[in-house]
C-alpha cells in the first residue's frame, strides 16, 4: 500500500524523509536508516514481514510501547520505501493496532493464539488487551471439561436410574473399608488401593465406551460389578475371612486378571442390538462357563449372574480340635 498522494492533499501529509546514500536510483532500495519525524501523520509498519498502515493518531492514543516510539521518546528506524521497522512477529500485529483504535476486539477461540496474543500485548504494553487476554485464558481453564466422568453413587435408586439411563454397559466398583467388624490382613490395604487404581486406569481406558461408577454405601468392602443392557452379568466380590491366631480377620484380595477380563466380557454388550451368541458363548456366556447351561431355559439363563468370589481359605488354625470352622459370606 502506497502512503503518496497528489493534489493539494500532498501537501497537507507530510512525507516520510529518508537519507540515501549516493549513486541510488530514486526508486532502488536505499540502506541508509533514520528516525522518524514525529510530524509525520501517516505512518507504515513492517512488523516482521508484515505490512501495516495507519496513522500516528492511532499509535498514540493509549499509553504504549508504541507511543513511546511514535511519540519522540524513542527512536524509530524506516527503510527506503518509508516503512518504519519493527522486530517481532506480525501474527497478531492487526489485532494489536485494532485495540488500539477500538479500545476492544474480538479474542481467538484456541488457547493457544490467546496465550500468543497475550505475548505480543505484553511486550507492546497495551494494558486493556492484557487483561482481557489474562480473563479469557482463567475462563478457559475453570470451563474445560473433564475427560472421564465417574458417577458416585448415593442411593440404590440413584443407581436404578443411572443404569437405566445409560446405553453403555457398567462397571461399579464398591469400595468401603470402614465397613468391615475385623481387622484387615498386612496386605489388605494396599490390595484395596491396587483396586481403586485399576478402575481409574480402566475408566480413562475405557471412557467413551464404558460408564464406570463408585459406590461406597454398599454392604461389601470391595465389589466390582459389571452390567450390560441394564442387568447384572458378572460380580467379583475381592474379600474373605481368614484365621490367625485364633481371631478372624478380613482379606482384601486383587484379582487383577479377573476383573480385567470380565470388563472385556461385558463390551459384548456395547451395542443396543444385543449380545452375539458366539461371542457368549466364547467368553462363557451370561450364565458361566461353556455350555453347561445349554439344557437350561433361555429366561432363566438370562437372568444369571456370574459371580466370582475370591477363595475363602486359612492361613493360620490356632483353635482347639473340634472347633466349627464358620466363613463369612
Amino acid at each position: 500500500m502506497s502512503a503518496e498522494a497528489s493534489g493539494p492533499a500532498a501537501a497537507e501529509a507530510p512525507s516520510l524523509e529518508v537519507a540515501k546514500p549516493s549513486g541510488l536510483e530514486p526508486g532502488s532500495v536505499a540502506y541508509g536508516l533514520k528516525p522518524l519525524t514525529t510530524n509525520s501523520k501517516y505512518v507504515k509498519l513492517n512488523v516482521g514481514g508484515s505490512l501495516h498502515y495507519t496513522t500516528l493518531r492511532t499509535l498514540t492514543g493509549q499509553d504504549s510501547r508504541l507511543k513511546a516510539m511514535f511519540s519522540g521518546r524513542a527512536e524509530v528506524l524506516t527503510d527506503a520505501g518509508g516503512w518504519v521497522l519493527i522486530d517481532r512477529s506480525g501474527r497478531h500485529f492487526g489485532t494489536i493496532l485494532n485495540y488500539l483504535r477500538d479500545g476492544s476486539v474480538p479474542l481467538p477461540e484456541s488457547t493457544r493464539e490467546l496465550g500468543e496474543l497475550l505475548g505480543e500485548a505484553r511486550y507492546y504494553l497495551v494494558q486493556g488487551l492484557i487483561e482481557d487476554c489474562q480473563l479469557a485464558l482463567q475462563q478457559k481453564r475453570e470451563n474445560v471439561s473433564p475427560l472421564c466422568l465417574i458417577p458416585t453413587v448415593t442411593s440404590p435408586r440413584e443407581e436404578q436410574q443411572l443404569l437405566a439411563s445409560t446405553s453403555k454397559p457398567v462397571v461399579k466398583l464398591l469400595h468401603n473399608r470402614s465397613n468391615n467388624k475385623y481387622s484387615y490382613t498386612s496386605t489388605s490395604d494396599d490390595n484395596l488401593l491396587k483396586n481403586i487404581e485399576l478402575f481409574d486406569k480402566l475408566a480413562l481406558r475405557f471412557h467413551g465406551r464404558l460408564l464406570f461408577l463408585k459406590d461406597v454405601l454398599g454392604d461389601e468392602i470391595c465389589c466390582w460389578s459389571f452390567y450390560g443392557q441394564g442387568r447384572k452379568i458378572a460380580e467379583v466380590c475381592c474379600t474373605s475371612i481368614v484365621y490367625a491366631t485364633e481371631k478372624k480377620q478380613t482379606k482384601v484380595e486383587f484379582p487383577e486378571a479377573r476383573i480385567f477380563e470380565e470388563t472385556l466380557n461385558i463390551l459384548i454388550y456395547e451395542t443396543p442390538r444385543g449380545p452375539d451368541p458366539a461371542l457368549l458363548e466364547a467368553t462363557g456366556g451370561a450364565a458361566g462357563g461353556g455350555g453347561a447351561g445349554r439344557g437350561e431355559d433361555e429366561e432363566n439363563r438370562e437372568h444369571r449372574v456370574r459371580r466370582i468370589h475370591v477363595r475363602r481359605h486359612i492361613t493360620h488354625d490356632e483353635r482347639p480340635h473340634g472347633q466349627q470352622i464358620v466363613f463369612k459370606d
